[in-house]
């Protein structure tokens, strides 16, 4: 696939979703930017939200990690279903409940002030890194396509990017994601799906046979009971998936902002369980598709050296007919610059109301603020991008769940004592619990295998600094009442 078929293919997205952007938040004012005016409906928020789930990582690495953990991808995913219900049925209704605009004023009213803050800062880096990893990966996809041929720096690349992403979210805000990743949602089916269905016609494959194919295929296993120190084992990854999902979605400002914009809490309850069924038909659907890839680069005879780089080589490498290609480049653009604007929404809207403040300032004021926030917040993601480049490091879907194990553990720990207990704390000391817990994380990570006989910790390190965390509060109740 030439350079010029890639920017005439993403000049043409944009031209779209620029408009509905446009379109949808025309009229938005900091309320339709923070909340979407509390009108969004349901339906089309869960339609909305499986694009909003599926970043430029997932689009590229999941396939390609087929090669790696085999279909075990899904046993998280049966996680997060799980937590989603929790969110559902336990956070959905008490942040309704609170008219809360962002999810840490529920840690302001219940432990105190420096208890709000921490929480906000634990958002903001493990969002700003997560989403700066996440582009980072489309941005060299990106280079290799377009800005390489051409002889263009990779900082052209990341301004041009982070630029894109500052003008569609910049007038609506959640107003504007919620039916920019409902197109986001469209382009990712169609383009997945219609990518599937021409490497089965390439190798032969009707339905029938391609589901065959991929059913016999080593890659499919789905389950790992087998070793309990493996990272792949069944209730590492599902436990490590629902506290994940709860830590990540329920307690992330990114994705509550979008469910807190439905006009009750029952809708926005429907919104989450149907989203995340659906999510679980998509992730499917991409793990199949990383079979089929494997399957025809055996038979092709192509080397793939890494696996990030899998689904790249065979769409846009010339092996099949240039629609795939197309059809590759939409979709990786509508999830990577998709989850980018979400995460800068998010990120705005937190700073803005939970560390800058918003109480007692004029409607004007507040739009001011948000908009040089806004401007801040793309200015310190495109740096981070230049920095994840100079690590040279692209192991990138594992980085994101890794570090939110350590960034949302305390979060989930102040989240699940407010919520569990009655006790006060004194607050001053929360920011020291909530450094205190990863790092113990850390060591304990660093030195498992020896200290506990071979075992190797996951993506339930989250749960264990959520433990820490709760255990460091309840500490700190105890302290004040032998006062």
């Amino acid at each position: 696939m030439t350079p010029i078929a890639v920017i005439i293919t993403v000049v043409a997205y944009f031209a779209v979703l620029f408009g509905v952007s446009y379109w949808a938040g025309r009229k938005a004012d900091n309320a339709g930017f923070f909340q979407g005016g509390k009108q969004s409906k349901w339906y089309m928020v869960a339609f909305a939200m499986i694009g909003a789930s599926i970043s430029g990582v997932t689009y590229v690495s999941v396939p390609g990690m087929v090669g790696v953990s085999q279909f075990g991808y899904l046993q998280l995913i049966m996680g997060f279903m799980a937590g989603q219900l929790v969110i559902a049925l336990v956070l959905t209704p008490l942040f309704y409940r609170m008219q809360l605009v962002s999810v840490y004023q529920f840690l302001e009213q219940r432990l105190g002030n420096s208890s709000y803050h921490t929480g906000a800062w634990f958002f903001f880096i493990s969002k700003m890194l997560g989403a700066a990893v996440r582009l980072y990966l489309v941005c060299l996809t990106f280079q290799l396509l377009i800005f390489e041929p051409f002889h263009l720096p990779f900082i052209l690349n990341v301004l041009v990017s982070i630029l894109i992403v500052w003008l569609y979210t910049y007038r609506g805000g959640v107003k504007s994601l919620i039916w920019t990743d409902s197109l986001k949602t469209l382009c990712l089916i169609v383009s997945v799906v219609l990518c599937i269905w021409f490497i089965a016609k390439n190798l032969g494959m009707d339905w029938g046979t391609m589901m065959t194919a991929i059913s016999d295929d080593r890659l499919s296993r789905v389950f790992f009971f087998d070793d309990v120190n493996s990272r792949q084992f069944f209730w590492k990854q599902f436990l490590a998936g629902v506290f994940t999902q709860i830590a990540m979605n329920g307690l992330d400002q990114d994705m509550m902002q979008r469910n807190l914009s439905c006009r009750n809490s029952r809708e926005s309850q429907m919104n989450m369980v149907v989203s995340m069924v659906l999510q679980f038909v998509v992730i499917a659907i991409f793990l199949m598709l990383g079979a089929l890839l494997y399957i025809f680069v055996e038979r092709q005879g192509i080397v793939v050296e890494k696996s990030d780089t899998l689904f790249t080589i065979v769409a846009t490498g010339g092996y099949l007919p240039i629609i795939v290609g197309i059809l590759f480049v939409i979709g990786l653009t509508a999830s990577a610059y998709s989850a980018a604007g979400s995460a800068l929404t998010a990120l705005t809207t937190s700073f803005t109301v939970d560390i800058l403040g918003t109480k007692g300032k004029m409607e004007d004021e507040v739009k001011q603020t948000r908009q040089r926030v806004h401007v801040g917040m793309a200015v310190v993601m495109g740096i981070s991008i230049l920095v994840f480049n100079l690590l040279n490091n692209t192991s990138v879907i594992d980085a994101v769940y890794i570090l939110a194990s350590y960034t949302y553990g305390p979060i989930l720990g102040m989240f699940a004592f407010g919520i569990l207990t009655k006790w006060k704390v004194r607050d001053r000391l929360i920011p020291l619990v909530a450094i205190v817990a990863p790092l113990l994380c850390f060591i304990l990570d660093k030195n498992s295998e020896v200290w506990f006989n071979g075992y190797q910790f996951s993506y339930e390190i989250l749960i264990l600094n959520a433990v820490f965390t709760f255990i460091g509060l309840c500490l700190i109740k105890l302290r004040i009442a032998n006062e």
